[in-house]
Order: structure tokens, then C-alpha cells, then sequence
């Protein structure tokens, strides 16, 4: 027999040959699976495997002790628990909607100390209307310019008025007492008018006093009585009293009916003169009023944010102040509290013109709170190049304000976020006015 030889590659251990890697954690195992061919799987796949089983196992165990103890179906916990969570996201959602409205009403104090609400912007301008008259609700636009021509109504009856005159010579006043006007001719389509009666003196015409506008009617009964304060009997004797009747237009100018003038040293003032005259028709081109000029311009209050729009839009027979017979015209828009002046703004200049077309808005800070406390003074100033510029007229509205002024006022108070539109006829500038 020959002798026993050892295999050489007996001696070498077979691991170092066969045995795979294992240093990695994703090592390979041979498995024959059910349709008998053979399958490789890492360990990891199988640490996997049997611990979802557990878990699984577990979930199982705990819902089974569950219903042991409650005695309640798997479906019925199932219902539990979104229930629960319907309830948890209603208070999340809730808790979330009250902390926006914090935010948001802390937004809105930071402009100005609080909401403002419009009720409270609507009754103070009711209030205002109170004060000029209680049949102004339905007035929106007004406008108030005397016609530029009365000559037609020359030759035709005007109508009547009746008033009453008492001077007091203890305290120098005269009592002016507007009784009714009958037979006033109709200057709406309606076949009625609007009239209301403007009381003033002449020359100075320093103080007018107004009586309420009687709707739709051609005989209005008034019965409003105006003191003249401080009218010396010497000085009244150099004085003429007017009646200018009106008839009140809500969207364009107020048409002058007529006036009646009566001259005070033509009368007995030391006795009570209770009499009827005749309307005459207005002297000159516009009368009495239209001496300086009209201007339109419109208002706009927002009480939540505070601004006062102002709205130049036209001048219109402004009055001559070149040498050429023309002006140069731009309106100067004063915020006035106390007397002292807190913003002023001015228009663009127009050439050679008595009737300028601006159409310029101008915006002011006014907190609700002090809208009741100030003044708006709006000057038509002609420019002078060479000189200082002159006024020629203005308008005074707000704290004060009476006549049409403080109804264009009202109005605006009346309707807040609308721009209410208004003419107005200038009146005589003060002596501070004149310095730009």
C-alpha cells in the first residue's frame, strides 16, 4: 500500500477559506424557502422581521386587555379616539381665534387710541344740524351763490316779505324780527321753491345772520328774530338793512329771489316798525354777496383713521385785483386750533383769472377726539410776484362756524367716508389774513 499522504490543503484551517465576513452587519444567510430554492437574507431583514412580530404581539395583547376591562368592541374605541381628537383640535383651533382677535384689536388701538365707532360720528354730526336747523337732514351738496343776473325778474312781482325792527337805545342793539314772505315766485321744477332769508348791514356786513330753509313752499312763515349788538344810534343812522331772499339748492348755487333794503335814517327806530315791502330784484351783476367770489370745494372725513380730506375744486367771479382787471388766484387751506395754526397747504397758482379750476386734494391729520376742537380756513389769495400777496377772500368751517359753513360741517360729520360738495361766498378776509 503506498503510505498515507496527508492533503497539503488539509492542514489549512478551512475558515480561513469558506467562512464569509462577518465584520459587516448586512451578512448573508442561506435559506430555502417553501418552493425549495434557495434565498439570501441579511441579518438585518430578520432582526426587522421578528421585531415588528413583537410589536405587533404586544399591540394585540393591549387591545385584548382592553376589552377585557372595558368591555367595549375594538370599533368602539376606534370611535373613542377620534372623537377625543375632534374635541382636542376644536380647543387648539379655538384657543388660536382668541389670540388672533387680541392681535388685531391691539393693531387697531395703536392709530388711534381705540375703534371709533360711526354711530358716534353720525350723532355728532346730527347734533351739528341741530344747531343750524332741524329740517337739514336730507341735505347733502349744498352751494350758495346769489344770481348772476336778477334782470329778468325786473318786470316781473317778486313777492313780499313782512319783518319787524325794535332798537334799543340802553344797550345800542337792534332786534331784527324776519315774520313770513308770501307770493315768492317758484324756481324749482316742482312749480315750489326752497327760500330762507339772509339779514345783514350794509356797508360793513360785518355780521349776517341767516333763518332756516321752509321746504317746498312759496309762503314761507319764519318768525326768527337776529340782534345787531353794539350799533350806536349816530352809527345806525348811516346804515342799511337787508333782507336777501334765497332759494336753497341742494346740487348747484342758491338763486337769489330778491332783497329789500331799508335804509335806517329813513325810519323811527324809538318806535317799533312792524311793516310789508315789496322784493326787488337784485342790484349789480350778482348783488351784494357776489362781491369777492364763490368757491366750491368738497369734504371728506374717515374717523378710523383719522383724515380730513379737502378738495379744492373751482373759484368762480373772484374779484378784480390787478390793474388789468384779472387775478392771479391759489387757495390757501389753514388747520387752525386755539388760534394757533397747526398745518397749512396751498394750491397751484392760475394766471390771469376770475375763475380758477383747481381740482387739488389735500389731506389732514385729525384724531376723532379733536375733529370738534378745530377750524378749517380756506383763503383764495391773489399772487403778486412783485409785492405781498393779497387776500380776497375766506371760509371759516368747524369749531364756530355758523350759517352754510357750519352745515357743510355738519354734513360731513353726518356722512362720514363721503365727500360731501359745497359752494360758498367768500367773505372778508381779517387784517392777520393778509400775511402769506
Amino acid at each position: 500500500m503506498p503510505p498515507f499522504t496527508k492533503d497539503a490543503n488539509a492542514s489549512k484551517p478551512r475558515n480561513e477559506e469558506t467562512q464569509p465576513n462577518i465584520d459587516s452587519t448586512e451578512a448573508e444567510v442561506s435559506l430555502f424557502g417553501t418552493d425549495g430554492y434557495e434565498k439570501s437574507v441579511t441579518t438585518e431583514e430578520i432582526v426587522t422581521k421578528s421585531a415588528e412580530k413583537t410589536i405587533e404581539k404586544e399591540i394585540q395583547k393591549l387591545k385584548n386587555s382592553l376589552v377585557e376591562e372595558t368591555g367595549i368592541p375594538p370599533w368602539g374605541l376606534v370611535a373613542i379616539l377620534i372623537v377625543v381628537g375632534v374635541i382636542v383640535l376644536g380647543i387648539c383651533f379655538c384657543c388660536i381665534r382668541r389670540c388672533c382677535r387680541k392681535r388685531r384689536s391691539k393693531d387697531g388701538k395703536k392709530g388711534l387710541k381705540g375703534a371709533v365707532d360711526l354711530k358716534s360720528v353720525q350723532l355728532l354730526g346730527s347734533t351739528y344740524k341741530d344747531k343750524v336747523q332741524p329740517d337739514m337732514e336730507e341735505l347733502t351738496d349744498n352751494a350758495e351763490e346769489p344770481d348772476e343776473a336778477e334782470s329778468k325778474q325786473s318786470e316781473v312781482k317778486l313777492g313780499k316779505l313782512q319783518y319787524k325792527l325794535e332798537y334799543d337805545f340802553n344797550s345800542n342793539s337792534l332786534a331784527v324780527t324776519v315774520i313770513q314772505a308770501e307770493e315768492l315766485p317758484a324756481l324749482d321744477m316742482g312749480g315750489t321753491s326752497d327760500p330762507y332769508v339772509k339779514v345783514y348791514l350794509l356797508p360793513d356786513k360785518k355780521k349776517k345772520f341767516e333763518t332756516k330753509v321752509h321746504r317746498k313752499t312759496l309762503n314761507p312763515i319764519f318768525n326768527e328774530t337776529f340782534t345787531f349788538k353794539g350799533v350806536p344810534y349816530a352809527d345806525a343812522m348811516n346804515k342799511t338793512l337787508v333782507f336777501a331772499i334765497f332759494d336753497f339748492d341742494r346740487f348747484s348755487k342758491h338763486d337769489q329771489i330778491g332783497e329789500v333794503k331799508v335804509p335806517l335814517c329813513q325810519i323811527d327806530l324809538a318806535q317799533t316798525i312792524e311793516e310789508w315791502r315789496e322784493l326787488q330784484s337784485v342790484e349789480g351783476e350778482g348783488g351784494q354777496d357776489n362781491k369777492l367770489g364763490d368757491i366750491c370745494f368738497s369734504l371728506r372725513y374717515v374717523p378710523t383713521a383719522g383724515k380730513l380730506t379737502v378738495v379744492i375744486l373751482e373759484a368762480k367771479n373772484l374779484k378784480k385785483m390787478d390793474v388789468g382787471g384779472l387775478s392771479d388766484p391759489y387757495v390757501k387751506i389753514a388747520l387752525m386750533q386755539n388760534g394757533k395754526r397747526l398745518k397749512k397747504k396751498k394750491t397751484s397758482i392760475k394766471k390771469c383769472t376770475l375763475n380758477p379750476y383747481y381740482n387739488e386734494s389735500f389731506t389732514f391729520e385729525v384724531p376723532f377726539e379733536q375733529i370738534q376742537k378745530v377750524q378749517l380756513v380756506v383763503t383764495v389769495v391773489d399772487y403778486d410776484r412783485i409785492g405781498t400777496s393779497e387776500p380776497i377772500g375766506k371760509v371759516v368751517l368747524g369749531y364756530n362756524a355758523s350759517g352754510t359753513e357750519l352745515r357743510h360741517w355738519s354734513d360731513m360729520l353726518a356722512s362720514p367716508r363721503r365727500p360731501i360738495a359745497q359752494w360758498h361766498t367768500l367773505k372778508d378776509p381779517e387784517d392777520g389774513d393778509k400775511k402769506d
